[in-house]
């Protein structure tokens, strides 16, 4: 797996310093209002401040785009959410981390918040908790080029090790996988949309998909992989297998081959296209944060566009004006608010889209009405998930040994652990927070953020938050604590009633619809994570690519009736790999 997966790591879907300096700015912002006309005409509105949403307006406003930016919620960064309390612990509602990529570099540049980055060690690996014990997953040691390549495969940590002297796979599981990563597997069938379970039981076995990937489906984006399509949920990795074909002698499609033909592209194109030296230095793919939480981000683009966010501004319609652009109609805390724009991008959640877009955009209904049978499923499904930041002494966690060199649990060397739906834990996964960046907690304490629910675990959502983290408590004795270790120190508590996307089986079809509509309605874009990708990286990338598509909208000269259905530019691809 990508270690820009891994390092999403988030059910995909910290109270800083700063933040009562933020939430200020967020009651002006919605209140402001009371005291002064909303502008009534803009270029652009986004709808929904997210990160999608709120890096997209940021490359807008640099672009010279006169973009207003406007959110039902009462804060910027949608499911970003930092807090850090009295005693030292810094915590997360959401995602933990993001997987270094240059749209990050960049806009932190561009923010002057570079200088509050934190990165974790490249070489920790996810560990999987199966049989009583804690198994790493190969890695590398972060190190670029074909020296990194040579670590993932023949390294202390690496894939030859883990075949041969790793615990995790029985030997038939593991003879199974090594020949569908060195000799060959079965063609993919022909006109199938493969199932994440399919896809990976037809290369590497069915014992690799229950040990290793499943638990890894449902750490990152707390799904089912009997649901999700490989090819819209896990595209990069899917297309692997084009690059293993492509080599002329590997006739049976060995996978391992694609990955590295596709590394050695990835490497060429990063050389040719090198980030400017002012930026902070980074390695593509390291886990990473920002010293007070990844909250630091959409606060800086908050404070950046000033006025031009809204808050509290809940969009009800988006009509057609006679002009050929768009009229939002909002309720805010002052009252009905309309505002009229040349373009309109939302990046709102699709479940709260329903009846908004349907006067101008009645197909879009698409994404909560379309019936796809063969999963039981309405619409895209966004499933609850619990984000439960827990606390215990280190001394409380088993004294021993882990493999690989990596030293004792009591210190959690490591990005975090993942649970198989084997193993009768019901906590998803385990991120080891206090080990990832510095600072998260105080010295004699562990952190860790636990994910609950998803797909297979919906009844998470009617169950009371003492209930919730009763289960998690239960899930980190199981694979983490000593028995007599003392109750948790509870940091922090999310339950997300909608949580990551999931594409899942017809998922591509939906998208198809909506982009047919689009190209029909020119200046209006209906996004988001349910179309870019879920990692944080994919939709700080989207507000980078996106941001030009838009500025190109509102370069080009107006168009005529007759051509209106062909004008209207692509959607901006879903990000870096």
């Amino acid at each position: 797996m990508g270690s820009a997966a891994v390092s999403a790591f988030v059910p995909m879907n910290v109270m800083p310093a700063g933040l009562g300096r933020g939430l200020r700015i967020g009651r002006r912002t919605a209140s402001s209002s009371l005291f002064m006309a909303s502008p009534k005409e803009v270029d652009c509105i986004v709808v929904g401040a997210g990160i999608s949403g709120s890096t997209l307006a940021h490359n807008l406003n640099r672009g010279g785009v006169d973009v207003l930016l406007t959110e039902a919620r009462d804060y910027v960064g949608g499911n970003v959410k930092s807090h850090k309390t009295e005693d030292g612990f810094i915590w997360e509602e959401g995602p933990n981390s993001f997987a270094a990529q240059p749209s990050i570099i960049r806009i932190a540049y561009e923010l002057g918040i570079d200088d509050q980055f934190v990165f974790g060690d490249e070489s920790l690996p996810p560990w999987v908790h199966h049989s009583g014990k804690l198994h790493p997953l190969p890695k590398g040691r972060g190190t670029p080029g074909p020296k990194g390549q040579l670590e993932l495969l023949f390294g202390p940590n690496g894939v030859v090790k883990f075949g041969l002297a790793g615990q995790l796979l029985s030997w038939p599981g593991k003879i199974r996988a090594g020949i569908g990563a060195f000799i060959g597997h079965a063609a993919p069938p022909e006109g199938k949309d493969e199932t994440i379970r399919e896809w990976v039981t037809r290369i590497l076995g069915e014992e690799v998909f229950l040990r290793c990937i499943d638990p890894f489906v449902s750490g990152v984006y707390a799904g089912d992989p009997e649901t999700l399509s490989m090819k819209s949920s896990l595209g990069k990795i899917a297309r692997i297998e084009q690059y293993a074909y492509s080599i002329d002698w590997n006739k049976f499609g060995a996978i391992l081959y694609g990955g590295l033909k596709r590394q050695v592209e990835l490497q060429k194109e990063r050389k040719a296209d090198p980030p400017p030296p002012e930026w902070v230095k980074f390695t593509y793919g390291n886990p990473g944060s920002f010293r007070e939480g990844l909250s630091t981000l959409p606060k800086a683009i908050e404070k950046s566009l000033d006025d031009k966010v809204k808050l509290q501004w809940k969009i009800t319609k988006l009509e057609e004006s006679a002009d050929g652009g768009y009229i939002a109609t909002y309720d805010t805390p002052s009252g009905v608010e309309t505002v009229k724009a040349k373009a309109v991008v939302s990046t709102a959640p699709a479940h709260a889209l329903r009846g908004v877009l349907e006067p101008v955009l009645p197909e879009a209904k698409c994404l909560f009405d379309k019936i796809r049978a063969d999963i039981d499923r309405v619409g895209i499904y966004h499933p609850p998930v619990a984000a439960v930041t827990v606390a215990y002494p280190k001394k409380s966690f088993k004294d021993v040994e882990l493999p690989n060199g990596f030293g004792n649990l009591q210190d959690l060397p490591g990005f975090g652990s993942l649970n198989p739906r084997t193993e009768g834990v019901r906590t998803l996964g385990t991120l080891w927070s206090s080990s990832l960046f510095p600072g998260r907690a105080p010295p004699d304490y562990n952190l860790l953020l636990n994910y609950i629910g998803g797909s297979r675990d919906p009844a998470i959502a009617q169950m009371s938050e003492e209930e919730i983290i009763a289960e998690v408590d239960k899930g980190c004795r199981q694979v983490l604590l000593k028995e007599d270790a003392p109750p948790p120190k509870v940091i922090g508590f999310k339950l997300w009633p909608s949580a990551i996307p999931q594409y899942e089986l017809g998922h591509s079809a939906i998208i198809d619809e909506l982009e047919a509509a689009e190209k029909q309605r020119p200046g209006l874009w209906v996004c988001g994570n349910y179309r870019s990708g879920v990692a944080f990286p994919d939709c700080v990338t989207f507000g980078y690519e996106h941001a030009k598509v838009v500025k190109q909208f509102l370069e080009s000269p107006p168009a005529t009736p007759s051509a209106s259905s062909s004008s209207q530019p692509e959607l901006a691809g879903a990000g870096a790999e």
